[in-house]
């Protein structure tokens, strides 16, 4: 395997973006409705109520469950990229925002330095050409790895990586043993 060396000033740029996207993750899930920002839990019931730490009206449907939340996702997308010769895919669901996609993995490293169930990386809009950078520097954990309150969707399992991805978030320091 050839090693490519990357100029300082790459470096240095690289560094700061992604500094300035650790800060706005950290100051997003910090926000007063960010998911590092619960305040209480609520035992909904079928009448819509307003909590002073929630914005809007809670409630669930006659058979429990949250109206609007839904575990069913479309998958419109699959990422190939190639690690050490060893050509990998990445199931990809709708994210944020209309145009990306989002994909939950596993690897190697789950449950040992990172969380266990899950991880997300963003996968921005494809160029013309269909390519995309997978920037799992930028890998983050969802409200589960926080707290035990919380439930996310699990990957699907070809989004079960075989290889190490050290790189993102880790097991957050406060579920860390």
């Amino acid at each position: 395997m050839a090693t490519q060396v990357t100029p300082a000033a790459e470096v240095d740029t690289f560094t700061a973006e992604w500094q300035e996207w650790h800060r706005l993750q950290e100051a997003q899930l910090s926000d007063r409705h960010g998911f590092l920002a619960i305040t209480s839990l609520h035992w909904l019931t079928e009448s819509p109520e307003r909590f002073d730490d929630a914005p809007g009206a809670w409630s669930t449907g006659a058979d429990g469950v949250v109206e609007g939340l839904e575990h069913v996702y479309d998958a419109p997308g699959l990422v190939e990229f190639e690690v050490d010769g060893q050509l990998l895919r990445l199931t990809a669901f709708p994210g944020k925002n209309p145009e990306d996609l989002l994909a939950l993995f596993t690897d190697a490293t789950s449950g040992v330095t990172t969380y266990a169930a899950n991880r997300a990386v963003r996968v921005p809009t494809p160029d013309a050409d269909a390519t995309v950078v997978l920037d799992v520097n930028r890998a983050v954990n969802l409200p589960c790895a926080y707290t035990d309150l919380a439930t996310c969707p699990l990957p699907p399992a070809e989004n079960r990586l075989p290889i190490a991805v050290e790189a993102g978030e880790k097991i957050p320091h406060e579920r860390q043993g």
